[in-house]
């Protein structure tokens, strides 16, 4: 296993990384916003209004895509064990 090989796998880990956590992420990330805009504009602060639609989102978003996620979490470490022999030696 040389340096260029190590190097190729870790930065297909981060790209799976940043794949499978992109929708729950994005999904936080736009509730989150809107509910702040909605705190802002009607000057509701409570820390449970800004937590609940959040949790909510996030659920959901796990509900319709974790089947995909599933799905490239098991690709990618089936193509990682197929490539343990051709790193070894």
């Amino acid at each position: 296993m040389n340096a260029q090989m190590v190097l190729t796998m870790g930065q297909d880990a981060l790209l799976m990384l940043l794949m499978v956590s992109a929708p729950i992420l994005g999904t936080a990330l736009a509730v989150g916003l809107l509910v702040s805009l909605f705190q802002a504009v009607t000057q509701i602060h409570e820390a449970t209004l800004a937590f609940v639609p959040k949790l909510i989102a996030v659920i959901v978003a796990f509900a319709i895509a974790g089947p995909w996620m599933l799905t490239m979490l098991i690709e990618y470490i089936r193509r990682t064990l197929e490539a343990i022999p051709g790193t070894v030696l």
